[in-house]
């Protein structure tokens, strides 16, 4: 059985490569990179809730009329 920090570094692994796979480049871009993505994902959660809580008002408004 995997121990939750082999998750975590085979996680790793696979954004490096991921980011590597891409175009050559050295560790400073590799972070950089991930890090880009990372915070693209995170706007999208972001917008996803609120997408979430606008329609779910929509939707009680127009059930209740």
């Amino acid at each position: 059985m995997s121990k939750p920090s082999d998750l975590i570094q085979g996680t790793l692994d696979l954004l490096i490569l991921k980011t590597l796979s891409l175009e050559p480049r050295h560790g400073w871009a590799i972070a950089k990179r991930i890090e880009q993505v990372r915070g693209g994902r995170a706007q999208l959660e972001k917008e996803l809730v609120q997408w979430e809580r606008l329609s779910n008002a929509v939707g009680l408004v127009i059930r209740t009329v």
